[in-house]
């Protein structure tokens, strides 16, 4: 019972992601991680909503944006 909710919980995560214009198989955290990284470890103030979900994730789980990066989804961030 716990994998199937996991599983739930993680289909949820990726639909929002698509919702917001994200790749489908990408988490929300893992988009917010690339964002995050791109940015020398802190999400751009232009980004509020984004800012405000990595801000709550990292209070529940210290770093999590950062180490919920999926580096096979999602469009690839020029380096």
């Amino acid at each position: 019972m716990k994998r199937y909710i996991l599983n739930l919980l993680i289909s949820l995560d990726q639909l929002g992601n698509t919702i917001l214009g994200g790749w489908p198989d990408e988490t929300i955290s893992s988009r917010l991680g690339k964002l995050k990284r791109k940015h020398g470890g802190t999400i751009p103030w232009y980004h509020p909503l984004a800012g405000l979900i990595d801000w709550g994730l990292d209070k529940i789980d210290p770093n999590h944006s950062i180490d919920a990066i999926e580096e096979d989804e999602g469009v690839q961030l020029p380096e």
